[in-house]
């Protein structure tokens, strides 16, 4: 089993502490505070679906949302509340870092809400087994996102008669084209999130779905020498001569807005962005834009999942977020919540005909038979939070130093595996 970081265990023995010393047991108060990285215009929209629903079971959702891409910045938050003891009732916490909480014993267990629900046999299998750990339900899930998506302003595309690629060679084909007309290929951001979510979709596309798993989720130390990894850090240092000069830090907002106006052709996003894109304030409709998978991926569905998890504490409030955690699975606000997200329903008897053909195309595609699902690295669906961490450093060195060579990245990544192997019994 893999062994918690320090800090965790200081969770952990805190945990106990609180339980120890938990004050008598009040009346609930009806209210749920609700710590999420949802900042956006669309992210906004979609915590008012959830909050309007639960405000009509007499519930106030007092938000504590915290800025900052994939969720770094809420992630610190959380774990100095909950050494602090002031801890919000409920929490964003996604993919393996379930795990990790689920296993401190922090978590509600949400056993009776799941069954009541039939979450076994209504979730897609996938979904069902990431919210369980040691055979109980721990989290609710909100939607899939697609990491693996190429959004495009089709009125750019049209005007230079061009169509989206379908492969990283007729995206080089049409690129010139679109800065010859003045609009730049691809948006970029020189985030560190950013960049890995380009590289992750890169190496996708160049090496499949088992080098991949062999990289970010076994942190295989062989698998750094196979060449199609050098051919993916090769085509991430020359994207750059397509996005802006010099690439910038900028929020993923910022990247939306320049499709919206025109400035830049495509982005390379997971299908929030789409969300972002239906804001009437972006300054266009969304049947402006288009999206395909990225290049070279079509096969595979590069995912996220946004899910919520319930601080177990004193459980006086366990009934309010038992309710929570029943709304955010009902097939109602399933469908509200993900059309305003970008992403889609975690159900698998949701109705395809009402959803738009962006997310219908990732829906069918995440539930159809022998469906190749991969899960992120850089939106915590591979591996640990720390082990994510020092990937997406190392690519994002890469990214930044025009100097550095692929042989230089992996053996940076080859050190960085087997430290992450070290700390793990074989």
């Amino acid at each position: 089993m893999t062994r918690l970081p320090t800090n965790l265990h200081r969770l952990a023995a805190i945990a106990c502490l609180l339980a120890a010393a938990s004050a008598p047991a009040r009346a609930a108060d009806a209210a749920l505070q609700v710590l999420h990285w949802w900042t956006s215009a669309s992210e906004r929209r979609a915590a008012d679906v959830l909050a309007r629903r639960l405000a009509d079971e007499g519930i106030e959702w007092r938000d504590a949302a915290i800025p900052g891409g994939a969720g770094l910045g809420a992630a610190k938050v959380l774990r100095s509340r909950v050494l602090a003891q002031n801890a919000p009732e409920v929490n964003q916490i996604i993919g393996v870092s379930i795990r990790e909480w689920a296993e401190m014993g922090l978590l509600l267990e949400l056993d009776a809400v799941a069954a009541n629900g039939q979450w076994a046999n209504a979730l897609f299998p996938t979904i069902h087994t990431l919210v369980r750990q040691r055979g109980h339900v721990v989290a609710a899930p909100l939607g899939i996102h697609r990491i693996n998506t190429l959004h495009f302003n089709r009125a750019v595309f049209s005007r230079l008669g061009l169509a989206p690629p379908a492969t990283w060679a007729e995206f080089e084909q049409i690129a010139p084209r679109l800065q010859a007309a003045g609009v730049q290929p691809l948006a970029q951001s020189s985030e560190p999130w950013q960049v890995a979510t380009l590289f992750e979709n890169l190496v996708l596309a160049d090496g499949g779905a088992a080098l991949y798993h062999e990289l970010f989720v076994r942190h295989s130390v062989q698998a750094l020498a196979d060449p199609r990894l050098a051919q993916a850090l090769l085509r991430l240092r020359g994207l750059k001569r397509w996005m802006g000069r010099p690439v910038q830090e900028q929020p993923w907002p910022e990247l939306v807005r320049q499709l919206a106006r025109g400035e830049a052709a495509m982005l390379v996003m997971g299908d929030w962005a789409k969300g972002e894109l239906s804001d009437p304030r972006a300054g266009a409709a969304d049947t402006d834009f288009g999206c395909i998978t990225a290049p070279g991926t079509a096969r595979y569905h590069l995912y996220s999942v946004d899910t919520l998890t319930m601080l177990a504490g004193d459980y006086q409030h366990s009934a309010a977020q038992a309710t929570l955690a029943r709304l955010i699975a009902s097939p109602a606000v399933q469908a509200e919540y993900n059309l305003v997200k970008g992403s889609v329903t975690v159900r698998r008897d949701a109705d395809p005909a009402r959803m738009d053909i962006c997310a219908r195309q990732s829906w069918t595609a995440f539930g159809q038979a022998g469906a190749q699902q991969v899960p992120s690295l850089v939106h915590r669906m591979a591996t640990d939070e720390a082990s994510k961490d020092a990937i997406v450093a190392e690519v994002h060195r890469f990214f930044s130093n025009d100097e550095a060579t692929p042989a230089d990245a992996q053996r940076r990544l080859a050190a960085v595996f087997r430290a992450l192997r070290s700390r793990t019994p074989q």
